[in-house]
């Protein structure tokens, strides 16, 4: 993707921003004027109907826009000029810049507020003398306060109202309508009215409540942002860590600094000690060590050495390490874990789609209210102040934030709380599916057990044989091999060692022949068939040293230290496990007896997997399978719900709802917690708005509230809905 300095798309740049995915190709936008759940669904809508686009989904914290989609470069020019249609700007989306474009946008939030609120100030003053002077004050004098408080606020006002008149303005173009308009129309016609009464030298002017209204307004917008931009920190907080440059060896061995975003994949880099690692890649040459709690969530630091793959976050902290990229930065794991915190917020969920579709009838439905009740106040009072006052009174105060922010500060409040304890969520209505399940069925290997052996009984073989077969075991990349090369520690690997798959390796050492593998092959005697209990799940193999008795290696797949806790914790919450696995019935047995685990079923193939969640379907329970391995992609994809271990299988991490970071398996019964408490904040939130129409919108028709307080119960609103969901972030 290439780098442009240009902060709005010319004719043409769009295409340069274009990345593979898969087999789609994507674009990422940068999105200006969105504010609620309204403008995504209007966004999303008009770009998912242009020809070749497949899916496209704007994060409202970050107002990134992501499209995949099928087609030519062109397409792409298309995408941005159906964006600006709808009345949206669109820029290129770069992760150094976000952060900075939000904090432009929130000081020029401030400034427009400062204005207003000093406006507000002398214009309330001024005020204040009209009113206390009221029967006594000359009408000339009454009337040069106005024309000085209009003096003073009609310039406040043009410089404050621009968020609203802009996007207000975007949206009439497009010929559409957005929650701006009846703000920048209420605003309008107060200080319309407000001129006329002055002008004509008697009457009330409303100069006062016209700043106020937008002193109000920016106060709660500010508010809003702030408290959004605190519930997306976390994915903010990951492209911060992404380097912003690397140093590229050009093909004449010189060094080059280049930005992120132009690294391509077989670019040599050099990293030296204390950066960050830019792009996924391979180290090319060089040794050290590397902080990879990133990628693994272990504080311990991770040896690195020629050939060791290396990931986008992880930092450098010994010698200079020479890396060959391996993936841009858009398609490496920093950026992938960026787009995963993202993707919660993105999602289309049932609640979301219902808000939208409020939001979208509600805006014309004010329109008609207002006018409804400017006619009904002019025949009433038989004059247009009152019925003008009154219906910019309905404007504002039926404005629809808070319905439109309901569901999504919700739902970005609920995963950026989940990532903060290593659950990446991957859809919008994950956690929607998780809060009505009724049954969590787990596998075995890797999710409840460690995924690989380790040896058991290394206390009880001599530290010299111990020594022996670690050297025939390194040579190996066998799951037995690798375990006692681990519980050996480092040392050096056997001279001319030869494995024979299946079997074993072998070597001579100081002319006898050394084998390491199962007792059939090197010729120990095999152990009877017949033995049962907690050590069925044990694995085993042996070391011949020319004619020394053979000695036997025990290793055994270890439970995970929270499994049980884990399943207690679910049991507490009403769930009852099961446990499916495709390994044979005696070490499936031993661990569903070692963990209470009642129902279990052993020698399942995938598809026999997908086949009981299936039946459980059936029987009308809405399963959570949570698994690691490619034998349980398709059963994750096909269950209700779905939680990868972090350590899983690509594939498997790409057909979950939720992956687990850190493998910890006592984030279930967590993002269970917050997956019900986030329903509560819907149901409160959807409560909330609705009362507040109920009755604030008569109150307002009836004639009893002004614009000024109007706006003072729009704003707040707004922020009890977001305030409300905030409350997820408490532990």
């Amino acid at each position: 993707m290439a780098a442009l300095d240009a902060s709005h798309f010319s004719d043409g740049e769009a295409a340069a921003f274009i990345r593979e995915r898969g087999d789609a190709r994507a674009l990422d936008l940068a999105v200006e004027g969105a504010w609620c759940g309204a403008c995504i669904s209007k966004i999303e809508g008009g770009v998912g109907e242009l020809p070749g686009v497949r899916r496209a989904r704007l994060n409202l914290s970050s107002g990134r826009l992501t499209v995949s989609f099928d087609g030519p470069d062109a397409l792409a020019e298309h995408i941005v000029r159906a964006i600006e249609a709808l009345g949206y700007g669109a820029r290129p989306y770069l992760p150094e810049t976000a952060a900075d474009a939000a904090v432009q946008e929130e000081k020029a939030l401030l400034r427009a507020m400062a204005v207003a609120g000093f406006a507000t100030a002398n214009v309330m003053l001024l005020s204040i003398a009209v009113w206390s002077g009221a029967g006594e004050m000359a009408q000339s004098t009454r009337t040069l306060l106005h024309w000085i408080s209009g003096a003073i606020a009609l310039p406040a006002v043009a410089y404050s109202a621009r968020p609203f008149f802009m996007s207000a303005l975007r949206a009439l173009k497009a010929r559409r309508v957005n929650m701006d308009v009846p703000i920048s129309l209420g605003v309008t016609l107060a200080c319309a009215l407000s001129v006329y009464e002055t002008a004509i030298g008697h009457g009330d002017a409303y100069f006062d409540a016209a700043v106020m209204l937008l002193f109000f307004l920016l106060i709660g917008r500010y508010l809003d942002m702030r408290l959004r931009a605190r519930a997306g920190a976390a994915a903010r907080r990951l492209a911060a860590l992404e380097a912003r440059a690397a140093r590229r060896v050009e093909a004449d061995g010189s060094l080059k600094a280049v930005p992120a975003s132009e690294i391509r994949p077989g670019d040599q880099l050099l990293v030296s000690a204390g950066e960050r690692i830019a792009v996924d890649g391979e180290i090319s040459a060089g040794e050290g060590e590397a902080d990879a709690s990133l990628v693994t969530g272990e504080s311990a630091p991770v040896t690195l050495k020629t050939g060791d793959r290396v990931w986008s976050g992880m930092v450098n902290l010994g010698a200079a390490l020479t890396v060959r990229a391996t993936a841009a930065r858009e398609d490496s794991l920093l950026a992938e874990i960026t787009r995963l915190v993202e993707a919660g917020e993105q999602g289309r969920s049932a609640y979301v789609r219902l808000a939208d579709k409020a939001a979208k009838l509600y805006v014309p439905l004010v329109h008609l209210i207002a006018f409804s009740t400017l006619i009904g106040w002019f025949i009433i009072a038989q004059e247009p102040r009152p019925a003008i006052i009154n219906a910019i009174a309905v404007l504002i105060i039926s404005c629809p934030c808070a319905l439109a922010l309901a569901v999504p500060a919700v739902q970005v409040v609920a995963c950026g709380r989940l990532y903060r304890d290593g659950v990446l969520v991957r859809s919008g209505d994950a956690l929607e599916r998780l809060e009505q399940v009724s049954r969590v069925v787990l596998d075995k290997t890797g999710t409840l057990t460690q995924g690989r052996p380790r040896l058991i009984n290394g206390d009880d073989i001599a530290p010299e044989t111990l020594a022996l077969a670690a050297r025939l075991a390194r040579v190996s990349r066998h799951p037995l091999s690798l375990a006692l090369a681990d519980a050996a520690g480092p040392g050096e690997a056997a001279d001319g060692a030869v494995e024979t798959p299946g079997c074993g390796v072998e070597a001579e050492f100081q002319g006898r022949r050394v084998r390491f593998g199962s007792a059939r092959w090197t010729g120990a005697p095999e152990r009877p068939g017949d033995e049962a209990g907690e050590g069925a799940f044990e694995l085993e193999a042996w070391l011949v040293d020319g004619d020394a008795p053979p000695v036997r290696f025990v290793f055994a797949d270890q439970l995970r230290a929270d499994a049980a806790e884990m399943i207690a914790a679910l049991r507490a919450r009403g769930l009852e496990p099961e446990l499916l696995s495709g390994d044979r019935e005696e070490p499936v047995a031993a661990i569903a007896r070692a963990l209470g685990v009642t129902h279990w079923r052993s020698g399942l193939t995938p598809a026999g997997k997908t086949a009981r969640l299936k039946e459980l379907a059936d029987a009308g329970e809405k399963t959570l399978m949570v698994g690691d391995g490619l034998n349980d992609a398709p059963a994750l994809a096909g269950a209700y719900a779905s939680i990868s271990m972090g350590s899983a299988a690509d594939i498997s991490r790409s057909a979950a709802d939720l992956v687990i970071q850190r493998d910890r398996l006592t984030s279930i019964p967590l993002a269970l917690d917050v997956a019900r408490a986030a329903r509560r904040r819907v149901d409160e939130n959807f409560a909330l708005t609705i009362l507040y129409n109920v009755i604030a919108v008569p109150i307002a028709v009836l004639g009893f509230v002004t614009p000024l307080v109007a706006a003072v119960a729009m704003s707040a609103s707004s922020v009890v809905v977001t305030v409300n969901a905030m409350r997820l972030m408490r532990r």
